[in-house]
């Protein structure tokens, strides 16, 4: 018998975009974009870090039984002085066997988005900075959402979301998805490899923006998250401007880790999850975690209210049809 506990969406009622949930020793923990408190609606400005006690801390930290009923338990990241007033965006959290690694990007005026990862030895945290994950070779003005993966024979690789600027082929201008191996939970390889680009009008973020000194008629495909099933390599992600109700969740398909990576049959919209319009609007950026069964999957993602006052995390079942994954919502 799966596990379908009662739960009204959103199962937390503050602001919490962008949330990553993860199960350790039969609890849950949720890591998420917005203000280390318990208010409802938010700005940019709330992204940032905020000092309690002697510490900056940035990203609200959640903790649950049930993967219903959650309550705040503070900051996640410890912030040093550099990156303190920077803007903090979409946590997640691996671990090796012996310590935490919350992965993230952070940008200040000054620099770009660029992502770093944080260690600690309890999912609790507190999360101390360990630097940035890029090489600095690599000299990518935005990269954002990265999604720590173990891959069956224990290696470690890091899909993330950049920019690209070349378009045409069947591939459009904008913000796409890569992986990279990682030497070990603080370094990347540097042999990054192109996973999806944006091909569809449903992920188009703006028509005629300015990016990068020139127009674009920008694409954007961003919240990587991998899964395997039944032998293959499903790379789930979030499609359109996060803003408006064309944004949803689809996925591509693999043979191995590396690709190439097919999301053939998502033309015409995400397959996934989609807007429900008058109840739910946008919704996306997930994460996948087990009920308390440890069979049943679940699709946890942030979605706008109807009158697109905030971004709160929600649940819902994810189920497999003949290979096709799909969410029973939302709800």
């Amino acid at each position: 018998m799966e596990y379908r506990g009662k739960y009204t969406n959103p199962v937390y009622p503050y602001y919490f975009a962008d949330p990553f949930v993860w199960k350790h020793e039969g609890e849950y923990f949720a890591v998420g974009t917005g203000p280390i408190a318990e208010k409802e609606t938010a700005g940019e400005t709330d992204f940032t870090s905020f000092q309690m006690g002697d510490r900056h801390m940035a990203f609200p930290l959640l903790h649950s039984l049930d993967l219903i009923h959650w309550k705040l338990i503070g900051g996640a990241v410890q912030v040093d002085e550099p990156f303190q007033g920077a803007t903090f965006w979409a946590p997640e959290v691996a671990y090796d066997g012996k310590h935490f690694y919350l992965y993230y990007s952070a940008a200040k005026v000054g620099l770009e988005h660029q992502l770093r990862v944080a260690r600690s030895a309890f999912p609790t945290g507190p999360y101390i900075d360990q630097g940035p994950l890029l090489p600095e070779s690599d000299k990518c003005p935005f990269a954002i959402d990265a999604h720590p993966f173990r891959d069956l024979d224990g290696s470690w690789y890091l899909f993330y979301a950049r920019d690209f600027l070349d378009h045409g082929q069947g591939t459009r201008a904008g913000t796409a998805i890569v992986v990279d191996r990682l030497v070990n939970m603080t370094r990347l390889a540097g042999e990054r490899r192109t996973v999806l680009r944006a091909r569809n009008d449903w992920q188009r973020f703006q028509s005629n923006r300015l990016m990068y000194g020139e127009i674009h008629d920008w694409h954007t495909l961003e919240g990587p998250f991998v899964r395997i099933h039944d032998g293959k390599y499903y790379c789930f992600y979030s499609g359109g401007c996060y803003q408006g109700e064309g944004y949803g969740v689809d996925f591509g398909v693999a043979d191995s880790v590396w690709g190439p990576f097919s999301d053939h049959g998502s033309e015409n919209g995400p397959r996934v999850l989609k807007t429900v319009p008058g109840k739910v609007i946008g919704p996306g950026h997930h994460s996948i975690t087990v009920g308390p069964d440890d069979t049943s999957e679940y699709l946890v993602y942030h979605a706008w209210d109807s009158k697109m006052r905030a971004r709160r995390m929600c649940i819902d079942p994810l189920v497999w049809e003949s290979g096709i994954p799909r969410c029973l919502g939302p709800n």
